[in-house]
Order: structure tokens, then C-alpha cells, then sequence
């Protein structure tokens, strides 16, 4: 490690705890809303990714952007190429010390902006091609890369360039929030 630079190291914990804005932050428990989106996303990145890398939920990365301390981020879904693993041992991607291409975070009623905010661009900085922020609340979808943010909300088709042939309409995915009881 460079002169200066520390790995910040934080136990495994159930939620897990990850570094956020100086200091150790325990995720939010997931409530109904946050674990439908998440398995949503699991499943349906999951399918495309098949031939291009791993998708999992709540996967510990080990993030280091560029002059700054090594730190666990855990977004709520990752999605790491094949390329990007490169050579990597099963158990170096057991948290690796590589960023996820693509990190899927599902905003909680008790998530703080400050600190998706913070996770959010500590990523980018560390190599994330996208960040996607979805708020289940207000049905909207935000998707930041290096270039900045685009909104995603109504009837829009989520798209990114670093998710090529990845798209889907929220009212899609933002359907699996609805109680279908059978009659």
C-alpha cells in the first residue's frame, strides 16, 4: 500500500457495517420494499450477466480510491465482470479489491442522503462504471456515472452504456412492490 494509505477493516456483521463518511455505518434491516427490489434486481441483472460476470446481493467490496484509505462498501447488489476479476483467486473475490462494475443500491425510509451520497461517489472514485439509486417511495430510478446523474421515473426505460442491452420499464420493476394475493 502506498505511504499514508490504510485498510480500514470492519467486522462482519448482521446487517453489515461498512465505512461511510469517516466512520463505521451499519446498513439499514431491509424491510418487504427493500428485499422485493432487491431480489428484482438479483434475478433480472443476474440473467443478463450470465455470460459477462457475477451478480450478488449485499456483497463486501474492499473500495480504494485513488490516494485514500482502503474501505468495505456493501451495495445492496454487485455486479463484477469477468474482465475486471482478471486473474482473482475465489477467495480474493470473497471481498474484493476491485470495484463492482455496476452497484445497485435500494434507498430505505432511514438511509440517509449524506451517506448514499458518500457511498454512491467513494464507488465512482474507486472505478464504478454506475451507481443506481432506487427509491421504492417515489418510484424513481438514478443512475450515476463519472459524466454525472440521469433520473429515471414514470414509464421510463432504464438504460446505461455500462450495462449494454440491460433495459427494463419501472413500471416492470417497480410491479413486484404489489401484494398479488391469490383469490
Amino acid at each position: 500500500m502506498a505511504h499514508g494509505i490504510r485498510e480500514i477493516v470492519l467486522p462482519e456483521t448482521k446487517p453489515e457495517t461498512e465505512w461511510l463518511r469517516g466512520r463505521a455505518v451499519r446498513k439499514m434491516s431491509p424491510l418487504r420494499d427493500h428485499s422485493r427490489m432487491q431480489t428484482w434486481w438479483v434475478r433480472v441483472l443476474g440473467e443478463w450477466a450470465a455470460e459477462r460476470g457475477e451478480v450478488g446481493p449485499e456483497w463486501r467490496f474492499r473500495v480504494a480510491p485513488p490516494d485514500e484509505d482502503i474501505r468495505p462498501l456493501v451495495p445492496d447488489v454487485a455486479y463484477l465482470s469477468y474482465a475486471r476479476m482478471g486473474d482473482a483467486t475465489a477467495e480474493e473475490l470473497q471481498a474484493p479489491l476491485v470495484p463492482p462494475n455496476a452497484a445497485i443500491e435500494i434507498r430505505s425510509p432511514g438511509d440517509s442522503y449524506a451517506d448514499l451520497d458518500d457511498k454512491a461517489a467513494t464507488l465512482l472514485r474507486a472505478g464504478t462504471d454506475v451507481v443506481v439509486i432506487v427509491n421504492p417511495r417515489t418510484r424513481t430510478v438514478i443512475a450515476r456515472d463519472a459524466e454525472g446523474k440521469r433520473i429515471f421515473s414514470g414509464a421510463d426505460t432504464f438504460e446505461h452504456a455500462a450495462l449494454p442491452g440491460f433495459t427494463f420499464a419501472l413500471p416492470v420493476m417497480f410491479d413486484v412492490l404489489r401484494v398479488n394475493r391469490p383469490r
